[in-house]
């Protein structure tokens, strides 16, 4: 059984598909027991609450200054942790606790448009700017830098030239939701 931990900085659209995706097919073997957040106010939070989901908030010195987080973590049993849309990045010492139990999902085909300040709108800006017609979505594990763990799955999107970045995100995100709590069900077998 995948005793998952969702960490989540923003409204939390991912963790959400992925807990009514679990909660509803418990005989896929995962079970999202925690959402984490570094943001008291992020929508996620909320919206776990609304599903009985228990919830956490960080802050920036007890999540890079101590390992505190590891006895948290233990406490609800979490043996795997999945990023959805957390902008903070993870520190070795909980790279280390979870080798190859941390995923990563980043809305861009990685390599490219990766590392610190990639994310979200920055990225699909950054597609637009480059003329790319084709964009997608990369689900890899965490190690200690932005985006640079080892793929685990893509998924890509074709792009029309005139797309807006609001356009592409929302293709992107359409992919999002489709595959990464496929993926993590795979890991869970």
């Amino acid at each position: 059984m995948m005793n998952l931990a969702l960490f989540v900085s923003g409204t939390g659209s991912n963790a959400r598909v992925i807990i009514d995706r679990f909660r509803a097919h418990p005989e896929d073997g995962v079970k999202v027991v925690l959402l984490v957040s570094n943001k008291a106010d992020a929508g996620a939070l909320l919206m776990a609450a609304e599903r009985d989901v228990p919830t956490l908030v960080l802050d920036r010195t007890t999540f890079f200054e101590t390992e505190d987080l590891l006895a948290q973590l233990a406490r609800v049993d979490v043996n795997f942790i999945a990023l959805a849309g957390f902008l903070w990045l993870i520190p070795p010492y909980l790279v280390r606790a979870f080798p190859n139990r941390i995923l990563n999902i980043h809305p861009a085909l990685l390599p490219k448009y990766g590392g610190k300040g990639m994310y979200g709108t920055n990225v699909h800006r950054a597609v637009k700017a480059a003329g790319d017609l084709e964009s997608g979505i990369t689900i890899h594990y965490v190690n200690e830098r932005y985006d640079e763990g080892n793929t685990v799955f893509q998924a890509a999107v074709r792009l029309d030239a005139d797309d807006t970045p609001e356009e592409i995100a929302a293709r992107v995100l359409r992919l999002e939701h489709g595959n990464y709590w496929r993926v993590l069900r795979g890991l869970a077998d």
